[in-house]
């Protein structure tokens, strides 16, 4: 055999030749090192998702992402004043009953007093309700115990002391107001003059009754 061969057959043996073996030693070493490297990367990998899901339930729970947010600028301690709706005017009337005339906003009405046995009590009366109809006894009006009347647009008065009197239509003697005093006390009034005052006077609103003359005798 040739040298050229002998050497290549060598060659050819060197190559498939095993590797010498390893000690048993050396294999647990890189065994164990292995182990470390795989508990270390599992340990980083676990630390990552805790840490994402950390972030991500405080995200849902907040809604913000962490971010500080300015607090809002606290109102004005001093709130703008609105100025006080007006106060409606109240009116007044006043009734002369010497000259049979009740005065309310500029018009001068004819009125009927009480008479001699019944006279109109005087002085400053409010107005505390309104009666569109307001069924009274007869007495009341000088007409017996034995009979009621419905009396129209009536506006009740009181003074301070309680002592009660009322605005009233005088729909059974109609030319008595300005003329005469035919009531029981009451003021009377023709009906269209007494509807209209009906309209214009409200609860709180001043009656101020005088005689500037004597008594009717």
């Amino acid at each position: 055999m040739s040298d050229d061969l002998t050497d290549l057959l060598h060659e050819v043996a060197d190559r498939h030749r095993a590797a010498p073996p390893v000690p048993g030693r050396e294999i647990r070493r890189l065994a164990e090192r292995r182990g470390r490297r795989r508990r270390a990367a599992y340990a980083g990998g676990a630390a990552a998702v805790a840490l994402a899901l950390a972030g991500g339930l405080a995200l849902a729970f907040t809604g913000h992402d962490g971010a500080r947010t300015a607090p809002p600028a606290a109102a004005s301690a001093t709130a703008t004043s609105r100025p006080s709706p007006p106060q409606p005017q109240r009116a007044t009337a006043a009734v002369d009953l010497t000259r049979h005339e009740l005065t309310l906003s500029g018009r001068r009405l004819p009125v009927s007093g009480g008479t001699a046995q019944h006279p109109t009590p005087t002085g400053r009366m409010t107005v505390v309700a309104k009666y569109p109809e307001r069924r009274l006894p007869g007495a009341a009006v000088g007409l017996g115990q034995e009979y009621d009347v419905t009396m129209r647009w009536v506006v009740e008065l009181r003074a301070a002391d309680g002592t009660t009197n009322y605005l009233v239509a005088l729909t059974y003697d109609e030319q008595a107001p300005g003329e005469r005093d035919v009531t029981h006390g009451w003021i009377g009034l023709r009906s269209a003059d007494a509807k209209w005052c009906y309209q214009l006077l409200q609860p709180g609103d001043i009656v101020r009754i005088n005689r500037t003359g004597p008594a009717p005798g």
